[in-house]
């Protein structure tokens, strides 16, 4: 048999299990969809226990098929949907409510009440953690919890409950109990973690209310998370000197998992992740950066104790506005459909769509807003609705590339190149757009499944099939590149109305609220 890793890759709209080989080639593959569960307007939740058992069953899947075509996981590498919460059981490892996902909204009123209580706050809180106090991140999806649950609260005093990110749920239940940990990119995400000192921070918990008691320890992403014996059964039919456990070596958050699966490891290099949502995130290397236009400064990565950072600009909603169309509009069948429907629309749709589902993220950050379509006439149909949702993500990443271009002190981006990945980067009519909007070169890898590669990476590294982050880097390789051939008047024309319909859309949540 020869080597491979196990890569976990929990997302927001489903769990898949990849196994890679050495060369970072994909050898199996499975995934499960599961339910997204909206109870009020703006609150997002997932059964953990869904999760769960759909985490084992794709590995399953994953490992008895590799093992079929002779090859053998010797490593777990985890990448999880980050900020989504769920507190559980100690002794049961059971959940006391649903996993509160990164999208939910359902704090904004918390979070506001905590700036107007202590102004300036805010400030202390984006120099700790690099983030702004807001509904996304962990710290009050935690509080929450354990204020609507009854006797949760004195439970977590005690020490009957815990609290994490996916990744720490996923790695308690597959060490049986045995390991409370998590990584230092997923802490970064909370809101109440100290990425300069790499520690949970006590002034933070205090403000946002959470008992440290529940909180996991924060290793590297390269490192012993435990080991996992649940897929002995699976293991032994490879044999009867196969390998039974498996030990957890890696662990990253989806974006993180992206940049380090793009092998962007030098200050400067750039990536964007098109699932459930967008994430630009910029390597800044070993100095944080703060920002002057609402970006996060956050943990790219911490190995041997380094801790590299990035700049990241986050979008709620990417792949969601595709999937809203196919599934609730049910204006096409397939995402893939995409493509063909918006090469049907010519340069003068003027439809513009401002996905605000759940609140708009970077460089807005408005929890307010909802969605809203522009542009109408009876000639729209399905063709220029689809079209219309593309673009919408392109513009926001545009607004993006505009904030972290406005850096003073973040590396220069006149002459970067954008590495793209996700679900949308198998879309070149998207991609084309992109490179025409963004007035500069995308480029797709061959592995567009960076952010499970990521982990897999991660693994290989603390298991020692990899020596260094650069041999790692030599392992990436281009598929295609997309170059601008949009006039600029026409660029132009198309960032003046999208920037018209996104005022539109804040001045009427500003009014309705």
């Amino acid at each position: 048999m020869q080597a491979a890793i196990l890569a976990i890759d929990q997302g927001t709209t489903s769990s898949r299990a990849i196994v890679f080989d050495k060369s970072g080639a994909i050898i199996s593959t499975a995934q499960q969809e599961f339910a997204q569960m909206f109870p009020e307007d703006g609150w997002v939740e997932h059964d953990p226990e869904t999760i769960w058992s759909g985490v084992v069953s794709v590995c399953k899947a994953a490992i008895c098929d590799a093992i079929r075509k002779g090859y053998l996981p010797s490593c777990i590498g985890i990448t999880n949907q980050r900020e989504t919460t769920i507190v559980w059981e100690r002794d049961t490892g059971k959940a006391i409510y649903n996993a509160i996902v990164w999208q939910d909204r359902r704090t904004d009123a918390i979070c506001r009440e905590l700036k107007d209580a202590r102004p300036g706050i805010e400030a202390i809180v984006s120099a700790k953690t690099g983030l702004l106090i807001d509904p996304y991140f962990s710290a009050t999806k935690i509080a929450w919890i354990l204020d609507r649950v009854e006797g949760s609260r004195q439970r977590a005093e005690r020490g009957e409950l815990l609290a994490g990110t996916v990744d720490s749920f996923l790695i308690w239940r597959l060490t049986e109990g045995r390991n409370h940990v998590t990584d230092a990119t997923n802490a970064s995400r909370t809101n109440i973690f100290n990425i300069h000192d790499n520690i949970w921070d006590d002034e933070l918990l205090d403000l946002f209310q959470v008992p440290a008691k529940v909180l996991p320890q924060v290793q590297d992403c390269a490192s012993d998370f435990g080991t996992c014996h649940l897929f002995e059964e699976v293991m032994a039919s490879a044999g009867d000197d196969a390998r039974k456990s498996l030990p957890i070596c890696g662990v990253a958050g989806d974006q993180q998992a992206a940049l380090i699966g793009q092998a962007c490891f030098k200050p400067g290099m750039v990536k964007s992740t098109y699932g459930t949502g967008c994430f630009m995130v910029l390597n800044t290397g070993s100095t944080p950066v703060r920002s002057s236009q609402n970006l996060l400064t956050t943990i790219g990565y911490r190995i041997n104790g380094e801790t590299c950072y990035a700049l990241e600009g986050s979008i709620f909603i990417a792949g969601a506005a595709v999937q809203w169309l196919r599934d609730r509009m049910q204006l096409l069948g397939s995402s893939a459909e995409s493509k063909t429907l918006a090469e049907q629309v010519g340069e003068k749709n003027d439809v513009v769509m401002v996905p605000a589902f759940t609140g708009m993220g970077a460089p807005y950050w408005n929890a307010r807003t909802r969605g809203a379509v522009y542009g109408i006439t009876r000639n729209t149909g399905a063709a220029e609705m689809v079209a219309a949702g593309l673009r919408s993500v392109v513009y926001q990443t545009c607004d993006l590339w505009e904030a972290i271009g406005s850096e003073e002190n973040a590396p220069d981006l006149r002459n970067a190149i954008l590495r793209v990945d996700g679900g949308m980067s198998a879309n070149d009519w998207f991609l084309q757009f992109l490179a025409d909007m963004l007035d500069a070169d995308i480029e797709r890898p061959e592995i567009t499944e960076t952010t499970a590669l990521g982990a897999a990476y991660l693994a290989g590294l603390q298991s020692g099939l990899y020596a260094s982050l650069e041999e790692i880097s030599e392992k990436w390789s281009r598929n295609a590149c997309f170059q601008s051939k949009m006039a600029p008047k026409q660029r132009n024309r198309y960032l003046k109305r999208w920037a018209a319909a996104v005022n539109a859309t804040i001045l009427f949540a500003e009014q309705t609220a």
